[in-house]
């Protein structure tokens, strides 16, 4: 039996629970999320123009 879990619904996790331990870490945790998921939008769109 293999266990495969991707990045996506882990890192969901993890946040959820650090913002029900510490709300005041939302601001922080969707700002880094909206920056990280820009920049692999603007990484993956270059890369499509050859």
């Amino acid at each position: 039996m293999s266990l495969n879990l991707s990045i996506g619904p882990l890192v969901s996790l993890i946040a959820g629970i650090l913002i029900l331990i510490m709300p005041r870490l939302l601001n922080f945790i969707v700002a880094i999320y909206l920056i990280i998921m820009g920049v692999l939008g603007l990484a993956g769109m270059s890369a499509l123009r050859l």
